[in-house]
């Protein structure tokens, strides 16, 4: 008799019963090592299979399955995979169901449908539970964007539709036929079609709608970027009443303006900013007190002035919730009147603010503060470039803003003092790189290139920080409704995937999965600064972390250390920041019509901007994934020294010294046998003994790069960097033959080809693939954004797909450092 027939003897034989592990393995005489772990294997298959289960306790008793039990249905959201199959986020606690390609109903990315469970999830072998749709309770979309092909008039009588329309979204594999009853567009425009038919049974391959307006033509400059922003239903373009409430706000301060406020202007305050920007919406001031502190004064363009609660402008601000950047251009979220006009603080101008104005001690704490409607007039308008030139104590820089001279040194020190103490109370300190892409007048990319941060942009960035902790102190000090920026300590499933990752590179964080403190992580950063791996552990770490968010509860921000924080600096840029300072205002005397009244509204409106926070996210990744292959296509067949940034078992994604990202397939190693050690994540050659790890240099060639879909391949070129260890064969691993037609390497390959990476920086031998610009000009910028969260290393294909068949934001932790 097997061990699983003795297993299911004696359960069968104990219905009632509840056994331990070691009481089963007594039952069933199990002594040896190897036969205790087969056990535990066939314990975890019969779980699955629904015949035992494990109780509360982490007992095992049998499972008493009555007759004609009804279907186990539940509703979720379907994520789509651009090969057919998906997964349904049922809750956001638990791991998503897996649904196979055939049995997903049409359902489309987003759709809120019912499943029948068919397999339960086994944690023991991180597999995944499994279903089927049953049903569609919801469609999310209702619109494509994509581009039109216009049939000839015989293909038009036949198909019945005069062409269709093909969206780049992968994820939506269906064409759309066009029929006449909307707008006449020409062959090769992009457009936008509202749907009118789903696909069903009866019509599997494809969906029907009528165009409702036409983006522009394929040829046009800037298209792509267009339709990708309008498939997400992003639009540059503000409606006429918007624009109108727009044009009628006065383009200077009104003296009536002015009667309450806190006068600032005798102050030298100044803005700093990218040498590009136009919406300037802070400016800071510091000073030294007589008793050895420190002033610093925070002041914020005062958006509620203008955008009064409930206005067009208001509702339609509400609507967009953040500007949208991408390569050369910017969605607003205010028009241009606002954001560069009277809300943007230009120089030794008039302008209304809410201010924000801190007495720090010389150890970084916040003593006093004081928090008002306010009017200042800059002194200058700064940029990065010139602070940081004042600060390196370039002389012409000193000469030309003497003016702010002892400002900008008074500013450093203190910039010093509180990064120093956010540092000391635990803040973790991610190190990640992003790339700034250069565009021509046709929006077509001609260089790639890392953004820096110097010594003005993060002390920017400490000041905002600053502001924002103290305003969401006072708030939360006084027990109002307030939005708070939450970012939630990690999952322990997470964070041990992590402790395991970091293991392979013989590193060791101090705590456990359950009991882990920021200073732990800042320590185990600062251990790896230097080492082989640093970007990638940094990268890998930033992935294992929640998602930040908006919330109406004080969660504290894990990532910063901080008990209280919110968005106080950007309110031209984004409507929380906006609805804090209308909130300051109501809420300086607040009646119990006022609390009650914010306590109903802001849960929707966190919950509603965190949506809209990761829809823009999404939009500049897939815009700078499009961009990066459009201009890795004219580098084909060109060599390249990379670092391996991930392994998988179907290969190795590696990243170039600009950042760009892309995949190496195992069947372009050739006259070799390539084993993947899934606890090293190692891919190990047998006959050769070559080692493939994260962060080891690597040669390779592009042989691929595809600007619609934004897969960039890359085939491996045997050179010095390889690393050649003793050729033997893993025990237990399977032997993979390179094959290029494997269909499971296919099927697990993700879609996204900077999905699964670990960045790492380059040799500074790496070939610049602008042979024109080798010594570049590196931009310095405020924001880093996170790439996707981390996989499970254990599941295989189907974990694989998963990352990119959900893409639950845009980034799983995002600190904009402007606050």
């Amino acid at each position: 008799m097997t061990i699983k027939e003795k297993i299911i003897e004696l359960l069968k034989n104990h219905p009632e019963d509840r056994f331990s592990i070691e009481a089963l393995a007594l039952e069933l005489k199990v002594k040896q090592a190897k036969d205790f772990k087969e056990m535990v294997k066939t314990l975890a298959m019969l779980d699955g299979e629904g015949k035992l289960h494990f109780t509360d306790e982490g007992k095992i008793q049998a499972t008493q399955a009555p007759k004609n039990q009804p279907k186990a249905l539940v509703s979720g959201i379907f994520h789509a995979n651009a090969n057919g199959f998906g997964f349904v986020t049922i809750d956001a606690e638990e791991d998503d169901v897996f649904i196979a390609k055939g049995k997903t109903k049409f359902a489309l990315d987003g759709d809120e449908v019912e499943i029948e469970l068919t397999k339960n999830g086994n944690p023991l072998k991180a597999q995944s539970a499994e279903g089927h749709v049953v049903q569609i309770l919801q469609h999310q979309i209702h619109q494509v964007v994509g581009l039109y092909h216009q049939f000839s008039k015989k293909e038009a009588k036949e198909k019945g539709g005069l062409g269709f329309v093909k969206s780049r979204n992968k994820k939506l594999p269906y064409h759309v036929l066009v029929s006449a009853d909307g707008i006449k567009a020409e062959d090769k425009a992009v457009v936008r079609v509202e749907i009118t038919q789903y696909p069903s049974a009866e019509f599997p391959e494809t969906m029907r709608g009528a165009i409702t307006e036409i983006v522009g033509q394929d040829s046009d400059a800037g298209i792509d970027v267009l339709e990708i922003l309008a498939s997400m239903d992003i639009r540059s373009e503000f409606p006429k009443d918007v624009i109108d409430e727009a044009n009628r706000v006065p383009s200077e301060v009104l003296d009536s303006d002015v009667a309450g406020r806190v006068d600032y202007r005798n102050e030298i305050t100044f803005t700093i900013d990218g040498a590009d920007a136009k919406d300037l919406d802070d400016a800071v001031h510091a000073k030294r007190l007589e008793n050895g502190n420190f002033e610093l004064g925070v002041h914020i363009a005062d958006v509620s002035h203008y955008v009064t609660e409930g206005s067009s402008l208001d509702r339609e601000a509400y609507e967009r919730a953040t500007s949208v950047y991408v390569t050369d251009r910017v969605v607003p979220m205010l028009p241009e009147r606002l954001s560069n006009g009277i809300c943007s603080l230009n120089p030794r101008v008039n302008r209304l603010t809410q201010s924000c104005v801190m007495e720090i001690t010389p150890q970084g704490k916040v003593v006093n503060y004081q928090i008002s409607q306010s009017m200042i007039k800059t002194t200058e308008r700064m940029t990065y470039d010139d602070v940081n030139l004042m600060i390196a104590k370039d002389p012409s820089a000193l000469t030309k803003y003497a003016a702010i001279a002892e400002s900008v040194e008074i500013m450093t020190e203190l910039h010093g003092i509180l990064e120093k103490m956010r540092q000391k109370r635990g803040a973790i300190n991610f190190d990640t790189v992003e790339a700034k892409i250069i565009v021509d007048e046709k929006g077509l990319p001609v260089e790639i290139r890392k953004r820096t941060r110097g010594t003005a942009e993060r002390m920017i960035e400490s000041f905002m920080l600053a502001a924002n902790e103290t305003v969401a102190s006072d708030f939360e000090k006084r027990q109002l409704p307030f939005i708070y920026r939450i970012h939630e300590h990690p999952k322990e499933d997470r964070l041990q995937r992590f402790i395991d990752f970091a293991s392979t590179f013989g590193m060791k964080i101090s705590g456990t999965a359950q009991h882990m403190t920021q200073t732990a992580l800042q320590d185990f950063l600062n251990k790896a600064k230097g080492k082989p791996g640093e970007m990638v552990l940094s990268t890998m770490l930033l992935r294992s972390m929640q998602q930040a968010k908006y919330s109406e509860n004080n969660a504290g921000h894990f990532g910063l250390a901080a008990d209280n924080y919110t968005h106080f600096t950007s309110p031209i840029r984004r409507y929380p920041d906006l609805l804090v300072h209308r909130l300051i205002r109501v809420m300086a005397h607040p009646t119990s019509k006022d609390i009650e009244k914010w306590e109903e509204r802001i849960p929707e409106m966190a919950q509603h901007t965190s949506n809209r926070e990761r829809r823009a996210v999404d939009a500049e990744r897939e815009v700078e994934k499009m961009k990066k292959a459009e201009f890795m296509s004219t580098h084909v067949d060109e060599e390249f020294d990379a670092i391996v940034a991930s392994v998988t078992r179907f290969g190795m994604f590696v990243e170039l010294d600009n950042t760009i990202e892309g995949l190496v397939h195992i069947s372009t190693i050739k006259n070799d046998y390539m084993t993947y050690q899934e606890r090293s994540l190692t891919l190990v050659g047998e006959r050769s003994g070559k080692v493939f790890r994260i962060g080891q240099p690597i040669k390779v060639k592009l042989v691929r790069a595809d600007k619609l879909t934004g897969d960039i391949d890359f085939e491996y070129l045997p050179s010095d960097f390889d690393v050649i260890e003793k050729a033997a064969k893993a025990k237990g691993k399977s032997r993979r033959r390179p094959k290029s037609d494997d269909k499971k390497d296919k099927q697990a390959r993700p879609e996204k080809a900077s999905s699964d990476k670990h960045k790492k920086p380059m040799d500074k031998k790496q070939k610049p693939l602008n042979p024109k610009k080798k010594n570049n000009h590196q931009k310095q910028t405020t924001d880093f954004n996170p790439k996707n969260k981390s996989k499970k290393p254990a599941l295989q294909a189907k974990s694989q797909a998963k990352g990119q068949a959900k893409k639950k934001t845009a980034h799983p932790y995002t600190i904009k450092t402007r606050g």
